[in-house]
């Protein structure tokens, strides 16, 4: 018992209150966060709907997600932090309700889309919150329990989604409004607005240096940005193999519905157990050496599935995944912190996370075409793709880094000039 009090102090000790609501808040969100998951389900058994009219509306799901993530990261730097997440999280239990009752399939395909659009909102502001009241040294921590979060707050959607989905749709759509309305009081009762004006606010004093452009298209141009949203890219294609590819090579090796169960439900389970463990592997290490060698696990996970046709086989290749999955988390979050300016932190955030809905597009789209022509090689392609991003993080890392000193230099104002008349220095505030 000492040893894991231990294990959370060193872990968790030293986060502000406000991160820990806004943890509170992302667990309750993504914990009630299953309506959307039996959206082909509910449509094709409820609604009446064709297997082709539902895997429409479940990609205009999809599509509206990489158009919420902009717009939640430009009106999290605009409007705010709170204000951003209140608006996403209450727009989405109007929502679901309306989701609930309706019966139209064109106005469900409607308001699918727009649920992709709030729920992809959220994810720069939660972010960007954080990185906004955390302070740097802590931020890898901090990355770290946010995925543990996000991802305990699935294993228990995925277990109470298929019981209320047994009992009613309908009850299904409103628990999730429900949970969502709790994480939004959580969110308006006790996290203050994180966004300071200064960081909304063009600089003017003349000590400090002048502001880059302001604008999505900052984060468009910034090659060194880029190349990390590539190698990120990589590590998202390959993470979706789970649950686009493997399923089908799984029924090919002759192996049922419940042995994919397993091997999901494994890699669930070490997240939940081992993320805490995390960053005391980490913490002395280069980012970008963790970053290659997490990548490198992940190909050899997949990799190794070029010779399964057992369980056995997947289970262990799904744990060396899983733990890189495990490793990458917390410094691609935290170089991802790192490589933006203070007043377009969301923006980065939005075109970060742009790659997993891109990835989600690509991975099933080349993969099953790859799968279909090579076979079993095509875990040889997965691992190949994933050993050259691992390079990539070495080669990228080092003036990543100098990128990164040159940004904190750009942040820091500069020395004021000796005032004689008053024997000291004059001090002006930051705005970063």
């Amino acid at each position: 018992m000492h040893a894991l009090r231990r294990l959370w102090h060193d872990t968790a000790g030293g986060l502000p209150a406000t991160f820990w609501y806004l943890w509170a808040g992302l667990l309750i969100n993504r914990a009630g966060a299953f309506a959307m998951l039996f959206l082909s389900l509910y449509l094709t058994d409820v609604r009446g709907a064709s297997i082709g009219l539902a895997g429409t509306v479940v990609g205009a799901y999809g599509a509206g997600g990489a158009a919420g993530v902009l717009l939640g990261g430009v009106l999290a730097d605009r409007w705010g932090r709170r204000s951003t997440l209140l608006a996403a999280h209450l727009s989405t239990v109007a929502l679901m309700v309306a989701l609930a009752f309706s019966q139209h399939l064109l106005l469900i395909a409607v308001l699918s889309a727009l649920v992709g659009v709030v729920h992809s909102m959220p994810s720069p502001a939660f972010v960007a919150a954080i990185v906004d009241v955390v302070p740097a040294e802590r931020r890898s921590r901090a990355f770290n329990l946010q995925f543990w979060a996000f991802n305990l707050g699935m294993a228990v959607a995925s277990l109470l989604a298929g019981v209320l989905a047994e009992a009613s749709f309908t009850a299904l759509f409103l628990v999730d409004a429900g949970a969502t309305l709790t994480a939004a009081a959580v969110i308006g009762w006790k996290v203050p607005e994180t966004l300071r004006p200064a960081d909304s606010a063009p600089a003017t004093h003349a000590s400090l240096r002048p502001r880059r452009p302001g604008g999505l298209h900052t984060a468009l141009t910034d090659r060194t940005f880029l190349v990390f949203v590539g190698l990120t890219f990589v590590l998202a294609v390959l993470t979706m193999q789970t649950s686009t590819i493997m399923p089908l090579a799984m029924r090919a090796d002759g192996l049922g519905p419940s042995a994919y169960g397993l091997v999901v439900a494994l890699g669930g389970a070490l997240i939940v157990i081992g993320q805490l463990f995390v960053p005391r592997l980490i913490d002395r290490h280069r980012k970008d050496v963790v970053l290659a060698a997490s990548t490198a696990l992940l190909a050899l996970g997949f990799g190794v599935l070029v010779a399964a046709d057992e369980l056995a086989v997947y289970l262990g290749a799904a744990a060396v995944w899983t733990i890189g999955s495990m490793l990458a988390a917390p410094p691609n979050a935290q170089i991802n912190a790192d490589l933006a300016p203070p007043q377009l932190r969301a923006r980065y955030q939005a075109v970060f996370y742009l790659t997993f809905p891109a990835a989600a597009f690509v991975a099933p789209t080349l993969g099953g075409v790859s799968l279909q022509h090579l076979g079993d090689r095509h875990w040889l392609l997965v691992g190949g793709l994933g050993l050259a991003a691992a390079v990539g993080h070495l080669i990228a890392g080092p003036p990543r880094e100098r990128h990164v000193a040159a940004l904190r230099r750009e942040q820091t104002p500069s020395a004021a000039p000796h005032d004689p008349r008053h024997g000291k220095a004059p001090t002006t505030a930051l705005r970063s």
